[in-house]
């Protein structure tokens, strides 16, 4: 088993209190009493905890990264320092940090899926059925993806694929997260249909969600999984600002009309265009004036409402217009493939 933390004290009772965060963390860790016996671990697992009394004998090991100074008093920041210790984390104030390091540290080395945000330049125009439709087709080409529900008065994309009932956390359970979420933990707890999680809302719950929130979610999202998707309303808030930030690709839906032509072109932000048929104009046209690359054009697939409001959307999205349009965004996208194999 491979080791991702090294625990360095003689202090029975620090060794204790650490080895039962690490236990909550499940990570597996290796304790040594000094600096004879780290020496051999020593250059190996992303994270080394060093209590304060074994602060000296970490002095005289060859400096590293990742290294954390435990200890019971708030002004130790001296024989941190000392140490070659980055952090100091004063027991038992910080407990959650150090679960949520010790987490992080048993995490396979940093690959990151990529973030793509979907939008419609008006309502009705088809975002959140692409939006859950592309991670339907892409957990079944086989990549770990995740659903998120930007909109949180959109109706819930978790009832879109049946799973309102299905126990998990929702929004309004992470909407005042702080610090580092192990992607881990995010997996474990969500709704899931085969490779595809969601993150949705519950009925009547709109809570907003805040910036440091959606950053740790996202976070964790881009680590644990091939490809994070998120649906988001055409009016601005904290969450949808947060993913376009930090999108990857994103692709705005204009139905081939006037007036959601002129809607798009007041929102920005978005770098790729489906042009939604039937309408009036051109795509071309319709892409020349947002000055946006067209990268598909796609006419609404009319039985697929039905089969929303019957609950058989997944199995109605076999075939179809829709589903090879998602081929064809998914084949536009090596960075998901790339973080699958890394993952």
């Amino acid at each position: 088993m491979t080791i991702a933390a090294l625990i360095m004290t003689s202090d029975a009772g620090l060794a204790d209190d650490l080895l039962r965060l690490a236990a909550a963390a499940s990570t597996p860790v290796e304790l040594a009493g000094g600096a004879p016996e780290a020496r051999a671990r020593w250059p190996g697992p992303p994270l080394v905890l060093v209590g304060a009394d074994a602060a000296s004998s970490a002095a005289v090991l060859p400096p590293r990264p990742g290294v954390v100074l435990v200890s019971r008093d708030p002004d130790d920041h001296a024989r941190a320092a000392r140490a070659g210790a980055q952090d100091l984390a004063v027991l038992p104030g910080h407990e959650d940090w150090l679960v949520e390091r010790l987490a992080a540290a048993a995490e396979p080395p940093a690959a990151r899926g990529p973030l793509v945000c979907v939008r419609g330049a008006r309502g009705g125009a088809g975002a959140s059925v692409l939006a859950t439709a592309l991670g339907l087709v892409a957990a079944r080409a086989g990549l770990r993806t995740l659903l998120v529900d930007g909109d949180a008065h959109g109706g819930g994309l978790d009832s879109v694929l049946t799973l309102e009932d299905r126990p998990g956390v929702r929004w309004p359970d992470l909407a005042a997260r702080r610090g580092r979420l192990p992607a881990s933990t995010l997996r474990e707890a969500l709704p899931a249909l085969g490779d595809l999680s969601v993150l949705s809302w519950r009925a009547a719950t709109p809570v907003p969600v805040a910036p440091e929130a959606a950053t740790a979610v996202l976070d964790a999202a881009v680590r644990g999984y091939d490809l994070t998707i998120a649906d988001l309303p055409r009016h601005p808030t904290d969450l949808g600002l947060t993913c376009l930030r930090r999108a990857d690709t994103g692709y705005l839906l204009v139905p081939a009309e006037i007036r959601a032509v002129l809607a798009a072109g007041l929102m920005g932000g978005t770098d790729r265009l489906i042009v939604v048929l039937p309408g009036a104009l051109a795509p071309e046209n319709i892409a020349r004036a947002l000055a946006l690359p067209l990268t598909a054009v796609y006419e609404r697939d009319r039985r697929l409402a039905a089969a929303v409001d019957a609950g058989e959307f997944p199995r109605a999205l076999r075939r179809g217009p829709l589903t090879t349009l998602c081929e064809h965004l998914l084949s536009s996208l090596p960075a998901a493939s790339d973080h699958r194999q890394a993952a």
